[in-house]
């Protein structure tokens, strides 16, 4: 009788194994073989071309195509989530790539991670700078809109007595980071409070106005958020640009939650600088993002961690940080490919359309209040809403308790609300479940 004891674990991977893995991370997500066309290339290119003749307003309201685009990721039934604007879950193509990485590279980290990951390193830049639409010499990938934009806010030269001007609705990081330059440096920190929604949000000729009140001799830097996290609000940032160019001063973008959502190139933002993350609407590994710098100001702008050549030309200077994940980072291909695929300004067409299908159900209910613009000038896929009665935290958890649904509580002083962000993968049954929850909630309330 044959022996039923197994043969000891030799604690090696089988060598075909190991061929596929070094074979793909060589090959990398731009290539013929990519993780997503073997997952999606066919089923994709046929549901493109039954739509491919439709308006982007039809296409985005058919949901059997949509359908094809939800099946590539993996998100639990259980919860529904939707705070994409915080962080989405990548497609599962992008788990796979990253799981393969990251399965390579402890085969002998040192070696496959500086001698063969490394090397993927800069087809990567070139995809995103082709998304981007500028020059792969203005592109750093690093990991998320935080580092991006503080090693800018950081290193732009500053001297006491220089003015920045931002908004009281920028993220808080950016906010925190010229406070501490002001701290640290005698810099002057000075904010708008543009109030949204009492402000005009339909008129940008007052938003650009506002800026421009705002701004003196002394202003050399204005700080945008392209669309405000908080509420949703996109800022027309080429004007605010333009006016504070004229008079003088540089502009940094805060790109976090436009980058990989709306159909826009950075140099159309007549913009300096410009940070993102890569893990919210491009659905790219948690924990990845990228900043872009005007070529010529490269130089000028000091790297947040030490370089042996700070004042360098080279883009690269930017992503001298130590030890990274280079799984994290080579994922970031097929996340690119998963995007193009489905194509730019068909998904912001789609965003859109799911954030104006919610909202125009539950703006109808009793004692429910809309915070957010209505027009694609102004708004995209972020929408915002309140409720008589229940303050944003409690609305957030009886929402989680009784339905298991994820939304994010805002509490400004002038802006108190839910903030609710759908993405490609979001059904309409998903946001049917979400408006049955409140008008249930308003209903019980004004019982």
């Amino acid at each position: 009788m044959a022996s039923s004891v197994s043969a000891p674990y030799s604690g090696r991977m089988p060598q075909n194994r190991r061929s596929f893995l070094k074979l793909s991370a060589l090959a990398g997500a731009f290539s013929t073989n990519s993780l997503f066309r073997q997952a999606h290339a066919e089923e994709w290119e046929a549901a493109t071309r039954n739509v491919s003749h439709l308006p982007l307003n039809e296409v985005a309201q058919n949901e059997d195509y949509w359908s094809v685009i939800q099946r590539g990721y993996s998100v639990s039934p259980l919860v529904l989530n939707l705070n994409n604007g915080g962080v989405s879950p990548a497609p599962i193509v992008v788990q796979e790539a990253v799981t393969r990485y990251n399965e390579l590279t402890n085969e002998g980290p040192s070696y496959y991670m500086w001698q063969i990951l490394d090397e993927g390193r800069e087809p990567l830049r070139a995809k995103l700078a082709h998304l981007a639409g500028t020059s792969p010499e203005e592109i750093a990938i690093d990991r998320n809109a935080t580092e991006a934009l503080n090693t800018i806010i950081f290193g732009v030269p500053l001297k006491a007595g220089d003015e920045v001007l931002g908004t009281t609705y920028d993220y808080g990081h950016m906010i925190q980071a010229y406070q501490q330059r002001q701290l640290r440096e005698g810099i002057v920190y000075k904010q708008i409070n543009l109030n949204f929604p009492k402000f005009p949000m339909d008129d940008p000729d007052a938003i650009v106005k506002a800026y421009e009140q705002a701004m003196t001799p002394k202003t050399k830097l204005v700080h945008i958020t392209h669309v405000i996290n908080l509420q949703g609000q996109i800022m027309p940032v080429q004007q605010i640009a333009d006016m504070a160019h004229a008079r003088g001063a540089e502009v940094i973008v805060d790109g976090a939650h436009s980058f990989g959502l709306m159909d826009f190139k950075i140099p159309d933002l007549h913009c300096d600088y410009f940070g993102t993350s890569l893990h919210k609407f491009l659905s790219a590994p948690i924990g990845t993002g990228m900043m872009w710098i005007k070529r010529d100001k490269i130089a000028q702008v000091w790297p947040l961690f030490s370089s042996g050549t700070p004042h360098s030309p080279n883009i690269r200077k930017f992503e001298e940080i130590g030890t990274r994940s280079f799984p994290l980072e080579q994922g970031i291909g097929e996340a690119l490919n998963f995007h193009e695929a489905i194509g730019r300004s068909r998904k912001q067409e789609r965003l859109f359309y799911l954030k104006t299908y919610w909202t125009s159900r539950v703006e109808k209910m009793k004692g429910v209040k809309l915070h957010t613009s209505a027009k694609p000038e102004y708004s995209c896929a972020i929408g915002t809403v309140s409720m008589e009665g229940y303050t944003p935290s409690e609305l957030s958890q009886a929402l989680f308790k009784q339905y298991k649904i994820h939304v994010v509580p805002i509490n400004m002083d002038d802006l108190k609300c839910l903030r609710v962000t759908p993405h490609v993968y979001t059904s309409i049954a998903d946001l049917d479940r979400f408006v049955s929850a409140i008008g249930e909630l308003a209903a019980a309330k004004n019982a």
